[in-house]
């Protein structure tokens, strides 16, 4: 049996284990959610046989399945014998943080059925407090954010900052056949002279060197390239601070074959330079 690394995540409902779990979800760990612990060895087994998962397993369990509280101390063992290497990552969070949690999300605390959120969490922290104790390493969440949860639990586990790198899709396209649905940004290049109107360049696009030149000399264009790249310096950075990871940046003009295309290409440069990784993609170039 090959060794896979195993991290548990645990911890008080509302803690955030959840959000833990995506972020390690998106780093290509195998992720479950409510396994009772006794079939971790079982199902460790059976990545073994026929089923290709990542190296890398991550199993949130927590008080939806409170027999795991019974019998988790020979269950680890058993993991740990078998040579896996175990992890325990234990989320908490003050009374205040928590109680605010389930008042915004309106949702019912596992452990207050007859009684009240404050007394289910009391009760669920003396349940946990003895797995607790066995934590590789404890979060508490009451003051972070969700981006600040995703940098703490990717430098703990991955040891590399949270620090999300931001990709930028420049995208061209034709208002006449509508504004793209995925886009974050839209720019309306159709102030510029259009080549569609010159007969030598009208049968060519925004690919061509000829067309490219016509668009970028304009004098409008030139001032409109200045303030765009200095509005984006600006945005991107702020962007990639909160978390952002994917942003769709789409210039759009009439038939989108001319104008916006030579401004997409002329992008690629410019956001290569500041350091993000670029890709641009025209969708109307083939129309019209």
């Amino acid at each position: 049996m090959s060794r896979k690394r195993v991290l548990i995540i645990t911890g008080l409902s509302g803690s955030g284990k959840s959000s833990a779990a995506r972020v390690l979800e998106d780093e290509g760990f195998f992720v479950v959610d409510n396994l009772p612990l006794v079939l971790l060895p079982r199902f460790l087994e059976l990545t073994e046989h026929g089923v290709r998962f990542t190296p890398d397993v991550a199993v949130v369990i927590d008080i939806r399945n409170r027999d795991f509280l019974a019998d988790y101390e020979s269950t680890l063992s058993a993991v740990r014998a078998a040579g896996h290497p175990v992890e325990i990552l234990f989320f908490e969070a003050g009374d205040e943080a928590l109680i605010r949690r389930y008042s915004e999300t309106r949702r019912r605390h596992p452990l207050a059925r007859q009684e009240g959120v404050p007394e289910g969490i009391a009760r669920e922290r003396e349940l946990m407090s003895g797995f607790k104790r066995l934590a590789t390493v404890v979060f508490d969440t009451s003051a972070l954010t969700v981006h600040q949860l995703k940098e703490q639990v990717l430098e703990t586990v991955l040891g590399r900052s949270g620090k999300t790198p931001l990709v930028v899709k420049v995208q061209s396209f034709g208002f006449r056949y509508g504004i793209p649905i995925e886009s974050d940004l839209v720019f309306d290049v159709r102030f510029l002279p259009n080549p569609h109107f010159v007969e030598e360049l009208r049968p060519l696009t925004g690919l061509n060197a000829q067309v490219r030149e016509y668009v970028l000399k304009q004098p409008a264009c030139r001032d409109f390239l200045k303030k765009f790249q200095d509005m984006l310096q600006f945005l991107l950075p702020n962007y990639r601070q909160e978390g952002k990871s994917y942003l769709t940046l789409s210039i759009g003009c009439t038939g989108g074959r001319h104008r916006s295309v030579s401004l997409a290409e002329e992008m690629r440069p410019f956001l290569a330079g500041q350091g993000f990784a670029v890709e641009i993609s025209h969708r109307d170039l083939e129309k019209g």
